[in-house]
Formats: structure tokens, C-alpha cells, sequence
């Protein structure tokens, strides 16, 4: 039976028989325009939101007669039956219906409802048979399937009771025992939270009715009391994926071979570490919290996502209509309701509430309860600013609103310190509350007391001693700087000069510019109107209304910026192409940035920006007074004294990588499809066509086939004769001309309007991100970020115009110059089917073809890469600005500008100087001598002393380099770091030249290395003696060097080896050196495997001319393995404790759980390596398939987690060294930056940074790192196991037990010694 025949059939019923008791929560007007009332108005539709059916009591007088008591009890049947019919479309997902008990009313026999003869038909009830006229007609196999049905269901009923009565008994009374989704709401058994809610909208409903007439309280009220007496829905059950583990049926065996009584003991020791470990608070009878709501699955949370991002850009675009109908249409079906969360409602009450629409809000109230949620403070909120925004909106409701807030465990100061305002919304708020509370104030306690970490507890606690530094700028000179940097902001876009544009121009140059103008203009046109008529056919396609729609991201900008950020992708891309991900995933996120720039913009946060940042600068300008805060904390200051207007933090919907991905795939289409150009436009001689002037097409990475936009040949050769003189760059990619907004909160810090991510992450990987948000003690990260962002910098103009001169003319691969692309090999063109070559040339020719093609696509690639370095340099030649900093998610810091920064290559560190400039003082110059000796790389064996001698030999060379770079006896040439010791020989020449060295005012950044770091901490953490003389922790004459010390070691092997004849030794003679096995010894420690430590050292052995290359393969091999068996030797308490973490890593991520651990400074860390699953996305052009591996719903990769847990937690303890040495150097007043393990500062403050660091070194390692490490680990993975002791599941548990308590031995190194040495950190 169709569903238009059941709601045909029961509008006839509803003329005799009345509904005593019921409440249908579906729209039958949605699926069936005819069917949409019940006759006497028992269901009415409510802007289309739910339709409610209100109590009404009707009687008749009744003629008893066989007749009508024979009409009455078919009619009962086939009520009966609809009744199941109903019940079954619920099951499947097609209606949600809830209903009550149906009670029989007699009817009188005539009238127009009486049925017609052919209707009388025999409708058995369920179960029975119905006689008539004395003959029995069976029961249909349809209504045997409805009986069978309902029996099945009665039994799942009652399954399900016993075990929610079951779960009760075990764990106490619950708030509500039904999953999320479900309602189950009885005047006599709703819970105490549901009463409570609905109340709240009873409350709403009535500020409306104070106003309009008496017939709209009582419909109000009746849809309210419908919702009360609404009977339970029967909720769907979802069929879990069982996925099938593998065991491998390892067995936890004594070395030595014992059996039973070794296992005896063992688990005895099981037994007593249990007892000792398993705390109250630790104890759980699942897995940990945070993975618990990971793996609640990633892919509900990516929906509800999708879903906020959606409303939120219809709202955004004026599409509220659209974005109220997707929200009921997700309501209105069980399966898609689930997947909602309360912050999808509060988008549409914030909306409701602009409009003071109170009777709308208090129907939303009602959605969030059938949709078993909770409102939480930004559902109130909007409830509250309605109020406040309706004139006739009595006091009464307000209180009896605030004090239902408050049953929730809310409170009113809660709404001011937590929710995130836009506009006015939060002077409506406190107009409301003030209505009844005249007096009210907000609370905005904002010093909270955080767990501070041990480590900074003094440095924020004691600040008598403190200088923080200053800016060498004016307050009124940074209030312009803001000023500038909000503009290039707001624009989104900077058009900056290419240092190619200094060539003089040609008249074919002149003719290609012009042809390229005339063709933009015109493909812009062709590009808007394209736009135009797609957003036509999309707002008109008939889609259903719970489809996410592409057309409201189309919306959210000016056509013409769409477009604009087309043409600048075409612009930008490569002659080689791009692929279509890549292409696609920019110009989504072009679209997103804008965005988020224009809604901060409409939120109205821009001026109230402006003015908390002009009250910053304060702080920071050298003509203010002196104070002892921080810049977080005088940011959080001005925010509360600055409480009204729209909130700065938080707020943003970020959008999901499959969302970015879809719209630029979308614009990428349009772009292939419409872009053209005349094929005789270089040629006339070809025939005239309109041809593309971006294909798609594919090709293969590895083995992947992937889909590729490749531009035409015609537009890459006007591009490039053209030789244009501007570039065009995202805003975000420059560095800012104002010091970055403070880190103050996850979501807030950095650039002015620009969203910026505190924590770098794979695209659509958001772990990260809920764990910090769950982290109250991040304040000693935020500050450390915001002292690198806050050092200002300016361009060393004479090294620039060095650079570009040698750029500009044909480049030195020997300096790191690339060469322009006249330099790059022609490719030879031939047939494959030309008879005149053998098949052995055409594969030679084939091969070489795709070499050239290899190398002109490296050359173009490493050409633009330095174009843009050196435009974007050019540009801030005579600016002095500053790079924002955010962290990868082991806490490593980098600079969010991505082209041009302090971490990038020599040419790039080269050219940047601190603005602030510092006399050198007593030691400056000869800390600019040594500087300037390990640049070059000639003396890492020498101490100090002799570097500082050897330097005085050289000075001539130094004074040349510094005044004939090009044409002298170019020295400098010859170092490691050619650009860098150039510089330093500059600077060198200037001091040595001034009056008084010791006064001359120096920029130059000083750098102090650590002695291969990560060595330095695996030694420290196990105090290993001979570990720790070897790197540099214990004070030592002269440097001690790992790499070298391992070289010689490996040299012995070997000549022991070819002593006993073997070949590849004898080989190797005379080729073992420090160069060849460096990299290799520096990524050991890093989890670098004997894969890849052979690739590396088999790179190295190619460098060497002489080298036979016949025997690279065997004697990369050979090595590798010498390699690791010295490291080994030498490092025995390092090897322990890697292979510790290792398997530690092992175990934990074959349990089923990810990594996860805190650095000291109590940043949390979790490994997102997970099983690769593929998505799907499908588009008109192609299906483009995501690997996924950071979803947190499937399993952990065990081989990724246990190889990369080791290097990342190294890197998690550097990351925290440097947060130290930075923070204490800020309160020193120096200036310090840093890249990873390398600290730069002034050369006045060398001594001083020196300090700090060895210092700071000494107290992280006084921490019992491994033995915090063991205990959570423990307290997270090693809870109360239910599993029988002889399952491999608890043998798995056992071992990890185990393994974690049983933390590495330590060494008797003393940590102090550290303090001493003076090749620590050189």
C-alpha cells in the first residue's frame, strides 16, 4: 500500500473516528499536498516545522443498530492496519510518526461518512478473522507480515527494556535512557531535564501569546501538550562493521625458555601492578575518553561539520529560507537527525533571534527535545537576545527563562564569558537580563588559575626581576603599521613588482602583455557570465531539501571576486600543470579566506579590532612606561575592559577539506569548460579554432592514476615571452607589517582578519584541534609562539641586490641561484614509428625526452620558488614587519609565511636581519669571527679559541669577500653557507671599519647549534655517560664530534673486513668520511630506518666523483649496517630507550588505540596515523579518490605508530626546550628566535642566550620524563581489564602492563655538568 492510499484512507477515517490521544510529528504535506489535514483541524502545519495534533473532544448521539456496530468494528480494522502500515514506513526511514492510544467513538451509520457497499470489505483485525454472512475469509500473506511485524517488534521492545533496566542496576540512575535521537516523553514518565525544557518553551510560547490573541495561546499550548504526550519512537538500529582482527599468536616467554613458574611469576607481578596502578579515578570500563569521542566515529563529526559550514553560508548569503528547511529536513528523518548536535539548531535561533521571533525559537526548543538533545548556553542565548529584542516581551518570561538556565547547571555570567556574539547580540542579552535584574554586571573573570607545569611555575609567578623587551617603534608608528596591515588584509590579495620586471622590455615583450590583457578582460567576461547562469540552474534545480547544494558557496562573494580568484590560478599555474586536487583544494580555500575576512566584517568585529589593538601597541612601543605583562595577557585585559560588541574569539566554522575540495572542482570546471583562445593566435598559419586553454587529463604518480589540468602550450609561451612585471599573492603568504595579533586561544591569534590554525594539520584531520580545545594549560605555548612572531625583521638590502643581479643574469647552481628557464635542455621531438632508428635508439631518444622534460620541470619549479623569494624581499626591501608563528602538532614552531622566512635555505636567512640593532659590546665582534668560521664549515674540531684565530689569519679574505663579492677572490664562495658568511663578512667589514667595534651597532642574527639535539636528549634521558660525553653534554676542551667519532669507528669495520679479504671493503677505502655517514647519524635518532639510512648514504657515495658507481648499491648496504652496529656500541642507553617507545607504540596501537601523550609543558600530542580508507568525490569532471589516514574511526596504522613514535616524542622535547629558552629570554628582555634546535640571537646577548638554554636544558631533564610518560600511558591504556586471563586480548593487556612499568634504567651521568660545557649549544 502506497503512502499516498494511507493518508488518503485515513482522511476518511477521520470523519468517524476521533484521535483521543495523539501527536504526529511528520509533515504529510511534504510527501503528499492532499493529505496534509486531518478534517476538525486536528493537524495543523506550523511554518513548516512539525505538524502537532491537539486534543479535541467531540460526542454524538448513536443509533445502536447491527449495522453500524459491524461498520464500527471494520473501520476499527482497517484503522488497525494503517496503524502498522504507519509504523512500518517509520521503521523505514521514510516518516517519523509517533502515536497514541486509539480509542473508538461510536458513529452514526449515514451521513457522508458512511462507506459504500463495494468498501464493506472484510479487514481482519491482526490475528483474527472477521465473519461476515456467515462464510470466513483468511488472513492475506500482507497482513500476516504486519502481524509478524509487530510481534517482532513487541519483542525488540522488550529486549530493549530489559537491558536499559539492566544498564540502570549496574550503573545508577541515567538522565535519559534512550539514544540520541529518540524521544520518549509521557505526562507521568518524563524525566526531570525534558520537563524542564519544555517548560522553557511553554515560557516562549506564552511572551508570544502576551501579545496576540487569546486563540494563539491555546494552539501553543496544545502543540506543547501534543509534544508531552507523545508516545516513544522505535529507534533504528544501525549494523555495526565487525572488522575481523588478525591475532598474531605471540606468547609472552621468558628469554631464557622457562615455563610455567616463570608465567606464575609473572602474572603475580600482573597482579601487584594492577593494585598499585589501578586507581579509582583510573579505573574505566572502556576505552579512554578523548577515544572515546574520536571514535564515535570521525565521520559523524565531518557531517555535522558539513552541515554548520552549510547553514552557516546560506545564512551568511541571505538564504535563511533554504537554510530553516535543510534543518527540518535533517530533523524529520531518524537516521539524519542523529548525526545533528545542539549547534546546529542554535544557527537557526541565532537567526530567529535577530528577528525577535520568540514563537519561532520556542519551536526549534521543541525540535532539540524530540531530537533528544539538550539546549546548551548559545541556545539560551538566543532565547534571551530574542527577548531582549521583542518590546512586548514581559519580564516574567525572562526570569522564568534565567531560572531554567540555571536548573541546566547554567549560569548567567556563563553566557557572557562563553558564548561568542556577533553584532549587538550581546547588548540584547544583557538588555533582557537587565530587564529583570536591573543592577546586572557581567562576570568576566578571565585569570583563571591554570595547572601550571613545574617548569614555568617561577617564570610566571616571579616577576619582580623581569625586563620585558620593546619594540623600536613609537605607539602612534605601530598604530599605522595596524593600519596598513588591516588593509592588505581586507584585500585579501597583494600585487607586488618580480624582480624579472627589471629587464628591458622588448617589443615582442610588449606585444605578449598586451595580448594577454586583451584576453583576461575577455575571459574574465566569459568567466562571470558562465558563473551567473550556473547559479541560475543550481537555485532552480528541484533538489530535495536535505542535499547539501553547492549554490550557497556560491553566494558568499561577489561574483567578480569568483572570478578573480579563477584568473589568478589560471595565472599562477606551472607550464607542467597541476593536479587537479591540488588546484581544486586552493581555490576553495581562496574562497573560505575571503570569506571569513568579509564575515568578520559584517559581524562588525573590525572596529572593535582596531580599537583593542591601538590600546595594545602600549605595550609594546618603547615610549610607554614599562610594565610586567605579558602580551596574552594584556591582550585578555583590553578584551574585558572592551567587553561589548561582537566577541574576537572563536565563532569561525571552519570548512571540511570535501567542501573546499567540491566548490574549487566546481570552479575548475568552469574554468576548463570556458576558457578559449584562437588556435593561429602565435601561428597564422594554422587554421583558426576556438581551442582551451586548460586541459584535463591524467597521468600517473607512482601507480596512481590521477587527474591533471595542464595549460596549452600557446598560453605557457605567451606567459613566458610576455615575462610579466607583477605577481599576485595571497595576503597570508606575506610577512605582516604590524607585530601578529597574541595567541590568547586555540582559534584566535596571529593575523588580523585572516583565520590562522594554531596547530598545522593534515587537511580534515581535526583530533588536534579537540584535544587543545579540551586543554586549560596552554599558556605557556601561547606566549612562547608569541615571542618568535613579536621579533621584528628588515631586508639586507646590499646581499638582495647581489642575489638578484646574479638571478637576473644566468643564475649559480654552485650559490643556490637558480637558472633561468633559456638555460633548461631543449627536448628533441621524433616519431616512435620512424623506420630510420632502431628500436634501441627510439628507447635511448624515449628515455632522454622524459630526462629533459624531468629537468625543465625541477628548473621551472626551483626558478619560481626564487623569484618569489626575491620578489616578496624586494617588495619589503625598506619595511620593517614580522612572521606570525603556529606549531605542527608535536610543537615544533614555524613561521606562518610560507615562501620567504628565517627557516627557509642560505639564500633566504641571507637576506633577513633583526631590526632592532645592538651595540656589540665587549665580545660582539670576536662572537661574529667564530660565527663566521662555522658557516664555513672548516673547523668543527677546533675550540672556540682557535676558530676565533683562524679567523684573524683570514681577515684579508674576509675584508675582500666583504668589498669585491664578484669580482674579487671571492672567498666566501668556498663555504658551506656562501650567502650567510658573505653577510657575516659585511658586517664584520663594517665593525672592524668603525670607530669603536664595541659600539657599532649591530642587526646581524648570531646562531648557537645544538650538537646533533636529538642525540642530546635520548642521552640526558638516560644519563648516559659515554652517550652524553659523545654529544656535547659533558664539558670537554674541545667539540666532541658524533659524526666524525661514528666515521671512525665505521673506518675500523672496515679495514678489519678488507684485512679478511672482503671486496666491497676494500672498495671503500679512502671514501669513509664525516659527509658520508652525517645524515644518516642525525635521522637515527629521528626513526630513520636501514632503508632509509642506505638511500642516504647511497645519495652521498654518488656525490664523490671518484667513486666507482658500480658498486654504490653493495657499498650503501655495506654501510648502513656498520652505521647502526657502531651507534649501537655507543649509544646503549639511547637504543634502550628507543626500543622501549617503540614497542611501547607497538603494543598500544595494536590494542586498538592511537599514541597519545603530554610534553611537559603540558601540550597534548596524538599521532594521526590511521588505516588508509578512500573517499570518493564525485563531480561532473572526474571522481577524485582521498586516501584518508587520519581518520580516527578506523584502526591505528601499527607500523606508522611504533616507527614514528620515537622521533616525535624527541621532537615534542625540543619543541619544549625552546618554549623555555625563548620565554626566559623574553623576560631577560633579548631578542630570540629560533629554528628548531638552533637559537639565534644579537651578538651582544650570545653569553646570555647561552646561559638561559643550558639552564632551561637542565631543568627539563631534572623532570622524571619517562617515568610521567609511564604513568600516563598507563592511566590512559592499562584500565581494568573484564577479558578472561587466558584470552590473547588480556595476554596483549598484560604485556603492555608490563612493558610500561617497567621504565629504562638510568646512567649515572650528572644533568649539571650540562651548565659547563661550552660545546653544548656552539
Amino acid at each position: 500500500m502506497s503512502l499516498l492510499r494511507v493518508c488518503s484512507l485515513a482522511k476518511r477515517l477521520s470523519r468517524r473516528i476521533l484521535f483521543e490521544k495523539c501527536a504526529v510529528r511528520v509533515s504529510f504535506a511534504d510527501l503528499c499536498q492532499g493529505c496534509s489535514t486531518l478534517t476538525n483541524g486536528a493537524v495543523r502545519r506550523t511554518s513548516g516545522a512539525h505538524l502537532h495534533l491537539p486534543t479535541r473532544n467531540v460526542s454524538s448521539a448513536i443509533p445502536k443498530s447491527e449495522d453500524a456496530k459491524k461498520r464500527v468494528l471494520e473501520q476499527s480494522q482497517l484503522l488497525d492496519v494503517l496503524e502498522a502500515r504507519i509504523q512500518q514506513l517509520q521503521s523505514d526511514g521514510v516518516l517519523d510518526v509517533q502515536h497514541a492510544n486509539v480509542q473508538l467513538v461510536k458513529n452514526p451509520s449515514y451521513g457522508r461518512g458512511a462507506l459504500s457497499g463495494r468498501e464493506k470489505t472484510d479487514i481482519p483485525k491482526s490475528g483474527q478473522t472477521v465473519a461476515k454472512g456467515g462464510s470466513k475469509s483468511q488472513p492475506s500473506r500482507w497482513m500476516e507480515k504486519l502481524t509478524q511485524e509487530k510481534k517482532n517488534k513487541l519483542k525488540k521492545q522488550k529486549h530493549l527494556q530489559q537491558n536499559i533496566q539492566k544498564s540502570v542496576k549496574d550503573n545508577g540512575p541515567q538522565k535519559s535512557f534512550l539514544p540520541t535521537g529518540t524521544t520518549h516523553k509521557t505526562l507521568s514518565t518524563a524525566t526531570k531535564k525534558s520537563r524542564g525544557a519544555l517548560k522553557l518553551s511553554e515560557e516562549i510560547h506564552a511572551a508570544v501569546s502576551s501579545a496576540a490573541p487569546a486563540a494563539a495561546v491555546t494552539t501553543g499550548k496544545a502543540a506543547v501538550t501534543a509534544g508531552k504526550a507523545a508516545a516513544p519512537h522505535k529507534s533504528s538500529k544501525q549494523k555495526g562493521k565487525k572488522s575481523k582482527k588478525k591475532e598474531s599468536g605471540e606468547e609472552v616467554k621468558k628469554q631464557d625458555g622457562t615455563d610455567g613458574l616463570g608465567r606464575e611469576e609473572e602474572l603475580a607481578e600482573v597482579e601487584e601492578l594492577e593494585k598499585e596502578h589501578q586507581v579509582s579515578h583510573w579505573t574505566s570500563s572502556g576505552p579512554p575518553e578523548c577515544l572515546q569521542e574520536g571514535s564515535k566515529g570521525s565521520g559523524s563529526a565531518d557531517i555535522q561539520l558539513s552541515i554548520r559550514s552549510y547553514l552557516e553560508a546560506c545564512v551568511f548569503a541571505g538564504e535563511t529560507e533554504r537554510a530553516h528547511r535543510f534543518l527540518l529536513s535533517q530533523h524529520r528523518v531518524m537516521s539524519r537527525r542523529k548525526v545533528l548536535n545542539t549547534e546546529v539548531y542554535n544557527i537557526i535561533m541565532r537567526v530567529l533571534a535577530k528577528k525577535g521571533t520568540l514563537n519561532q525559537i520556542g519551536r526549534i526548543f521543541i525540535l532539540l527535545e524530540e531530537a533528544g538533545l539538550k539546549p546548551n548556553l548559545g541556545s539560551y542565548s538566543a532565547a534571551v537576545e530574542s527577548m531582549g529584542r521583542n518590546p512586548n516581551c514581559s519580564p516574567k518570561v525572562v526570569s522564568r527563562c534565567l531560572n531554567q538556565m540555571e536548573q541546566d547547571g547554567l549560569s548567567v555570567d556563563n553566557l557572557f564569558s562563553e558564548c561568542v556574539f556577533r553584532q549587538d547580540e550581546r547588548d540584547m542579552v544583557l538588555k533582557a537580563i537587565r530587564a529583570v535584574k536591573p543592577d546586572y554586571q557581567p562576570s568576566l573573570d578571565l585569570h583563571t588559575s591554570p595547572c601550571l607545569s613545574p617548569l614555568v611555575q617561577d617564570f610566571y609567578k616571579q616577576r619582580e626581576l623581569h625586563t620585558y623587551p620593546k619594540l623600536d617603534f613609537t605607539q602612534e608608528e605601530l598604530q599605522e603599521c595596524f593600519k596598513r596591515q588591516l588593509s592588505v588584509e581586507q584585500a585579501c590579495t597583494v600585487t607586488i613588482d618580480s624582480v624579472e620586471g627589471a629587464k628591458p622590455i622588448t617589443e615582442n615583450m610588449a606585444k605578449m602583455r598586451e595580448m594577454l590583457a586583451e584576453h583576461r578582460a575577455q575571459w574574465q567576461k566569459i568567466l562571470l557570465q558562465a558563473l551567473r547562469e550556473s547559479k541560475m540552474i543550481l537555485a532552480n534545480t528541484n533538489t530535495k531539501d536535505y542535499k547539501l547544494n553547492l549554490y550557497p558557496y556560491l553566494c558568499l562573494l561577489e561574483d567578480r571576486e569568483y572570478v578573480d580568484i579563477m584568473m589568478q590560478s589560471v595565472n599562477n599555474l606551472p607550464p607542467t600543470g597541476e593536479s587537479l586536487k591540488t588546484l581544486a583544494s586552493d581555490l576553495g580555500n581562496r574562497v573560505y579566506t575571503k570569506y571569513s575576512v568579509q564575515q568578520k566584517q559584517q559581524n562588525q568585529m573590525v572596529e572593535k579590532l582596531r580599537n583593542i589593538y591601538n590600546a595594545y601597541t602600549e605595550l609594546l612601543a618603547k615610549d610607554t612606561k614599562m610594565c610586567n605583562v605579558l602580551p596574552r595577557e594584556q591582550w585578555r585585559n583590553l578584551e574585558m575592559e572592551q567587553s561589548s560588541g561582537p566577541t574576537l574569539q572563536g565563532g569561525e566554522t571552519s570548512w571540511p577539506y570535501i567542501v573546499s575540495l567540491e566548490l574549487g572542482t566546481y570552479l575548475v570546471d568552469m574554468m576548463v569548460k570556458n576558457l578559449k583562445i584562437n588556435s593561429d593566435i602565435l601561428n597564422p598559419a594554422y587554421n583558426r579554432k576556438l581551442i582551451p586553454i586548460l586541459y584535463h587529463m591524467y597521468t600517473f604518480r607512482s601507480t596512481r592514476q590521477i587527474g591533471f589540468i595542464k595549460p596549452h602550450p600557446i598560453l605557457t609561451q605567451m606567459q613566458q615571452e610576455a615575462m610579466e612585471t607583477t605577481l599576485i599573492f595571497d595576503s597570508y603568504v606575506m610577512p605582516m607589517l604590524c607585530p601578529p595579533v597574541p595567541w590568547t586561544s586555540v582559534k584566535f591569534g596571529a593575523y588580523v582578519l585572516t583565520p590562522a590554525k594554531l596547530m598545522r594539520t593534515v587537511d580534515g584531520a581535526t583530533q588536534h584541534e579537540r584535544l587543545l580545545e579540551k586543554c586549560q594549560n596552554l599558556h605557556a605555548v601561547f606566549d612562547s609562539l608569541n615571542q618568535l612572531g613579536n621579533c621584528a625583521w628588515r631586508i639586507n638590502k646590499p646581499l638582495l641586490d647581489i642575489i638578484i643581479s646574479i638571478f637576473n643574469d644566468r643564475g649559480s647552481e654552485k650559490l643556490d641561484i637558480p637558472p633561468p628557464m633559456s638555460e633548461a635542455p631543449k627536448i628533441q621531438h621524433f616519431s616512435p614509428h620512424d623506420p630510420t632508428y632502431t628500436a634501441s635508439e627510439k628507447a635511448h631518444m624515449k628515455r632522454q625526452v622524459i630526462d629533459a622534460k624531468k629537468k625543465c620541470s625541477e628548473m621551472h619549479s626551483l626558478r619560481m620558488d626564487a623569484l618569489y623569494k626575491l620578489s616578496i624581499a624586494n617588495h619589503m626591501r625598506d619595511e620593517i614587519f614580522w612572521f606570525p608563528h603556529n606549531m605542527d602538532f608535536r610543537g615544533r614552531t614555524y613561521p606562518c609565511p610560507p615562501y620567504f622566512n628565517h627557516l627557509g635555505s642560505d639564500v633566504t636567512r641571507a637576506m633577513l636581519v633583526f631590526a632592532e640593532g645592538k651595540p656589540l659590546g665587549p665580545k660582539g665582534l670576536d662572537w661574529l669571527k667564530i660565527h663566521l668560521v662555522n658557516l664555513t664549515g672548516l673547523k668543527k674540531r677546533s675550540s672556540l679559541q682557535g676558530r676565533l684565530e683562524y679567523a684573524n689569519t683570514i681577515m684579508q679574505d674576509i675584508l675582500d669577500s666583504a668589498d669585491n663579492p664578484l669580482n674579487g677572490k671571492k672567498w666566501w664562495m668556498e663555504a658551506d653557507e656562501p650567502w650567510q658568511a658573505l653577510a657575516c663578512c659585511m658586517e664584520i667589514a663594517k665593525a672592524v671599519r668603525s670607530p669603536d667595534p664595541t659600539r657599532f651597532i649591530s642587526r646581524f642574527p648570531i646562531h648557537q647549534d645544538g650538537s646533533c639535539n636529538g642525540l642530546q636528549h635520548y642521552a640526558a634521558l638516560g644519563r648516559d655517560v659515554i652517550g652524553a660525553t659523545s654529544v656535547n653534554l659533558m664539558p670537554c676542551d674541545v667539540p666532541q664530534d658524533v659524526y666524525s667519532g661514528v666515521a671512525q669507528q665505521v673506518e675500523e669495520l672496515r679495514a678489519r673486513d678488507a684485512q679478511n679479504g672482503m671486496k666491497i671493503a676494500q672498495v671503500l677505502e679512502g671514501f669513509i668520511s664525516r659527509k658520508v655517514v652525517k645524515q644518516t647519524v642525525m635521522t637515527v635518532v629521528y626513526g630513520v630506518t636501514r632503508y632509509g639510512g642506505r638511500l642516504q648514504i647511497e645519495k652521498r657515495l654518488k656525490e664523490i666523483d671518484e667513486f666507482p658507481k658500480e658498486h654504490i648499491w653493495d657499498a650503501s648496504h655495506y654501510l648502513v649496517r656498520l652505521v647502526f652496529s657502531g651507534l649501537k656500541e655507543m649509544f646503549t642507553g639511547t637504543r634502550e630507550i628507543q626500543d622501549w617507545l617503540t614497542e611501547s607504540a607497538r603494543l598500544i596501537s595494536k590494542s586498538g588505540h592511537t599514541v597519545e601523550w603530554v610534553t611537559p609543558l603540558g601540550l597534548p600530542v596524538i599521532q594521526p596515523y590511521h588505516r588508509t580508507r578512500n573517499q570518493v568525490l564525485k563531480s561532473s569532471m572526474q571522481h577524485i579518490n582521498l586516501q584518508i589516514s587520519h581518520d580516527t574511526a578506523e584502526r591505528p596504522d601499527i607500523v606508522k605508530q611504533k616507527n614514528a613514535f620515537p622521533p616525535n616524542f624527541i621532537h615534542s622535547l625540543d619543541s619544549t626546550h625552546m618554549m623555555l629558552t625563548s620565554l626566559h629570554c623574553y623576560s631577560a628582555g633579548l631578542t630570540f628566535v629560533s629554528v628548531h634546535d638552533c637559537f639565534w640571537t644579537h651578538a651582544l646577548t650570545v653569553d646570555t642566550m647561552n646561559k638561559i638554554c643550558r639552564e632551561q636544558f637542565v631543568a627539563l631533564h631534572s623532570q622524571p620524563i619517562l617515568q610521567e610518560l609511564s604513568d600516563f600511558l598507563l592511566k590512559k591504556y592499562c584500565t581494568t581489564m573484564s577479558a578472561e586471563p587466558k584470552s590473547k586480548r588480556y595476554q596483549q593487556y598484560r604485556r603492555l602492563l608490563l612493558l610500561l612499568s617497567q621504565v629504562p634504567q638510568r646512567g649515572d651521568f650528572d644533568l649539571q655538568r650540562v651548565k659547563e660545557s661550552t660545546y653544548f649549544f656552539s
